[in-house]
């Protein structure tokens, strides 16, 4: 057996204080997040320094570990801001800052005890780049997302350093968030946390006259996601420190899911890595949980065609997730669900958390909070009952059933 210091953390993200308890409880071993200043999310809500606070506390708590993305490339007028937020992280106990501007990196050597993680808007490649990197005081690099097994297994050769390794999540069609697109198109920064995704749009093909080539659809570039869960085995007998799950943007039912599968598989594998089998019940339910396409992409030297979306995409929103269980009734076997999306009585469905084994269950009677008998369940964020024999837990969720082939 492969000794537990051995074991890979998953790094998960997180866009509120929500979406962190969920990703920690649901076995991530830490998780990155944006402040209110040079993140590159500028849409996602972020943290105030007090909410950065309660972050650490509750993470720590779980002996888990709170990262701060300051990865924006950072601008003149900014260069005064910057130390004192580099300093209140420190004072709070941040366990590492995420940055890819050379210039922080100095700012947080000379002012902080902050250990520094490479970002992957480096896009490293190299162990030579790596290298350099490492005498400038970085504790980790982020790899950029095109990294193939053999370029990260030179560079574990090469390089005595912690690597963090893209596992899952959306990709760039530019290396890792180099694009200017954005800001040609829509005056939004990529690199300043305001990507508008012009790769996902739709475009007219035009030939050398400028004519448009008639197609069934337009022409996309966008990418498909990227999923390494057939390659955990070989990301873990490389020595690979940290397991990175993409989607500070995402909802809390794709985090939960996401971080519940692979905690599984690598859980899995170092309980008996000798006799360990692909699940391909995993990966049925990863892919049932997102609106795209997932692939392993650059990691086994296959980026073809069959990575990116040309035509004929399409994306549609994910209704699977109905509920959150926010308590459970031993005497009545009732558990309380806050409503996420629509439901009724006689559907079947499945409830998952970090505490029990999926469970499978015919909804046959629910309840609203004065125990009125109802037959549907279409109010945002309506608190209903329904009856579970097995126990749950709060932050448990309930899920269509759905048969994947």
């Amino acid at each position: 057996m492969i000794k537990k210091k051995n074991k890979p953390e998953l790094l998960a993200p997180a866009g509120d204080m929500e979406r962190l308890k969920i990703a920690l409880l649901y076995g991530a071993d830490a998780v990155y997040v944006g402040g209110d200043l040079f993140s590159l999310r500028a849409n996602a809500i972020n943290f105030s320094i007090e909410e950065l606070k309660q972050a650490v506390e509750f993470a720590h708590n779980l002996s888990k570990k709170i990262y701060v993305t300051v990865n924006i490339s950072l601008h003149n007028r900014e260069s005064d801001m910057i130390i004192d937020y580099l300093k209140e992280l420190d004072k709070i106990k941040i366990d590492a800052i995420i940055v890819s501007d050379p210039y922080i990196i100095k700012l947080a050597k000379l002012n902080t005890k902050l250990p520094i993680h490479l970002s992957t808007q480096q896009s490293t490649l190299n162990y030579e780049a790596i290298k350099f990197f490492k005498d400038e005081g970085i504790s980790r690099v982020v790899l950029a997302r095109e990294t193939t097994k053999e370029d990260i297994q030179l560079i574990k050769d090469k390089v005595n350093i912690e690597l963090e390794c893209f596992i899952h999540g959306a990709m760039c069609a530019s290396y890792s968030g180099r694009c200017v697109l954005s800001n040609f198109l829509t005056a939004r920064d990529s690199n300043r946390g305001g990507c508008s995704q012009i790769c996902r749009w739709d475009f007219k093909l035009l030939n050398e006259k400028h004519q448009n080539i008639q197609g069934t659809k337009d022409f996309t570039f966008c990418t498909k996601d990227l999923s390494l869960l057939k390659y955990i085995p070989d990301l873990i007998e490389m020595g690979v420190e940290s397991f990175k799950i993409e989607g500070r943007m995402r909802s809390t039912y794709y985090i939960a899911t996401i971080v519940n599968i692979y905690r599984k598989a690598i859980d899995e594998y170092f309980a008996n890595p000798k006799n360990y089998k692909y699940n391909l019940e995993y990966e049925k339910i990863l892919r049932n949980c997102a609106n795209r396409d997932s692939v392993p992409q650059f990691f086994n030297g296959d980026y073809g065609a069959t990575c990116q979306y040309y035509n004929g995409r399409i994306e549609i929103s994910n209704q699977d997730f109905l509920g959150i269980v926010l308590d459970y009734d031993d005497k009545t076997n009732l558990a309380i669900i806050e409503q996420r999306n629509y439901f009724k009585t006689g559907d079947e469905v499945e409830i998952f958390g970090p505490n029990i084994s999926t469970i499978s269950l015919k909804i046959k009677e629910i309840l609203d909070e004065d125990n009125n008998i109802i037959e549907v369940v279409r109010h945002p964020k309506q608190i209903v009952k329904i009856k579970v024999n097995d126990k749950l837990y709060k932050y448990d969720m309930i899920r269509i059933k759905k048969i994947i082939k």
